[in-house]
């Protein structure tokens, strides 16, 4: 997610790592430009890919930029992951669609191997977020343990370093995670209190006061984000946000891990550990989100070491074959982020076609199966985006790096669009939804308003039609020409007006408490 990063590494010179904190992220921005006729196609390929790698207008990026690119494009597969459950719920066609090509004798585009990952793949994006955290958090901190390692004269001025950034990144991550949450589920509950009694919400039940709200809004809020305590792990506000709490404790451990093993004296020391730590979170205890974020700085440091040619024998010989092995990773990550994730319940998941065996390698400690082979799926996407020159390159392009600025805005607020704006034109376009509570009477002027074809057919297979593809019927495909402008519009105001200003906020908070004061004018130093 866009701003989740903290100290990714912005130098290529030896053992310095440059702060990347969110003021110094480059941001993308188009020019007014007028394509002659007939470039069409070479004004989509620079908006997706960019410049040719000769062309001398392409915009030099850093070398981890291809992590915002991708953590913007898994941004989007989330929004796409929700809205396709969102229209196919009533009709339980969200079972269809999380479950493999084949079950149960269903058999349909969308559910096919890799390209599942298209429409459910918002767990496999999630693991990647991850993943991408533990590198992004670790980078800088992984190269002044480096600096330390390898030059006894800057040994003690690069530990100073490492604990000043610790510091640091520990004080302004939870108001870097929270601060935007809290803002704009805040405003999205205001909706629900405006003039004529608020936007009305399917599955959510305002106070009758907003006096009431606000009480309740604090009260759940305090327990949310307090991530050593029980209770649910769902703000009611936007249930979408129960990864955010996960986010913070995986920096938690990334800052905990980099402290232990900073004074490591060997670099496969290093390295055994942060795999044995990966290990015993996925292996021994239901860890998973730790063990991903593990991975994560696991994969930083082996790009560190890599990039000074001090990799551990056994795997610098592998680098001539990095290319090739790095699509083999990918193939095998893309199968694997297609896990059926309908239940948590092993028995189902060996119903799937071709997930029986690998269903067998499932750890007793690990509760939702889903997040074992998601585990595997997204750190070998993170690896295999490194190493393959063209994947990188989409991902550096200004359409990806776009996606990776506004991602944490567009993850945040891409829900309440959902429920408010989207329930009502899928409802238009004919889709239905379970009637409970008054939504029959709240609903009546838009139930099945505009009729869309996709709705109601037999499936393709079935009948044939070419508008019963599941999760490509027009009724859900046309609704996107609203809904997707307006989120990516709202995500790219809120970034600017909510979450930039966070970052700043926190950057300020921390550059305040640590300042000095200036004894000259009377102020003295406690």
């Amino acid at each position: 997610m866009s701003g989740l990063s903290e100290g990714i590494l912005a130098s290529s010179r030896p053992w310095h790592a440059a702060s990347l904190d969110k003021d110094d992220i480059e941001i993308w921005r188009t020019k007014a430009a007028v394509e002659p006729d007939g470039q069409l196609a070479s004004l989509v390929s620079r908006a997706v890919v960019g410049p040719a790698s000769g062309d001398s207008s392409r915009t030099p990026t850093r070398p981890t930029a291809y992590l915002d690119g991708l953590r913007g494009f898994a941004a989007l597969v989330v929004y796409w992951h929700h809205h396709q459950l969102w229209a196919h719920e009533a009709m339980s066609r969200d079972g269809l669609l999380e479950n493999a090509w084949g079950h149960h004798g269903e058999r349909h585009f969308a559910t096919l191997p890799i390209v599942r990952n298209v429409f459910t793949g918002g767990h496999f994006a999630v693991a990647t977020f991850f993943v991408i955290s533990g590198y992004a958090l670790s980078a800088k901190s992984l190269g002044l343990i480096h600096a330390s390692s390898s030059s006894v004269d800057g040994a003690s001025d690069a530990r100073t370093r490492l604990g000043d950034t610790l510091a640091s990144a520990l004080f302004r991550r939870w108001l870097r995670l929270y601060l935007p949450l809290v803002a704009i589920c805040f405003g999205y509950m205001c909706l629900w209190h405006g003039p004529c009694g608020g936007i009305w919400t399917d599955g959510f039940y305002p106070r009758s006061t907003f006096s009431e709200e606000l009480w309740f809004f604090y009260a759940e809020f305090k327990n949310f984000s307090f991530v050593f305590g029980g209770g649910s792990p769902w703000f009611s506000y936007n249930p979408h946000t129960w990864s955010i709490p996960t986010e913070f404790k995986g920096s938690l451990v990334v800052y905990t891990t980099l402290l232990a093993f900073s004074r490591c004296a060997r670099h496969s020391t290093r390295l055994a550990l942060e795999m044995a730590l990966a290990a015993y979170f996925l292996l021994v205890a239901d860890g998973w989100y730790c063990a991903l974020f593990v991975a994560g700085m696991l994969l930083c440091d082996l790009d560190l070491l890599a990039a000074h040619n001090r990799l551990p024998a056994p795997l610098a010989r592998l680098g001539p074959h990095k290319a090739v092995l790095a699509r083999i990773v990918l193939l095998v990550a893309l199968l694997l982020g297609g896990v059926p994730s309908h239940t948590a319940d092993v028995a189902d998941l060996r119903q799937n076609p071709g997930w029986y065996y690998l269903s067998l390698l499932k750890p007793q400690a690990v509760f939702d199966y889903k997040w074992f082979y998601l585990f595997f799926a997204a750190s070998g996407l993170v690896f295999a985006a490194r190493h393959l020159r063209m994947l990188r390159r989409v991902l550096e392009g200004p359409a990806c790096q776009r996606l990776g600025r506004i991602s944490y805005a567009l993850y945040l607020v891409h829900g309440p669009v959902i429920w408010t704006l989207g329930d009502r034109l899928y409802s238009a376009a004919g889709w239905p939804r379970p009637t409970f509570g008054d939504r029959a009477d709240r609903m009546a002027g838009w139930e099945g308003r505009w009729p869309l074809p996709g709705v109601n057919c037999v499936m393709a297979g079935g009948g044939g039609r070419w508008w019963c593809v599941l999760g490509l019927e027009p009724a859900f495909l046309l609704p996107q020409l609203v809904l997707l402008p307006v989120t990516l519009g709202l995500a790219v105001m809120l970034t600017r007006l909510v979450d930039e200003p966070c970052v700043r906020l926190a950057q300020g908070m921390y550059g305040w408490v640590t300042r000095r004061p200036e004894t000259g004018r009377g102020l003295v130093a406690v």
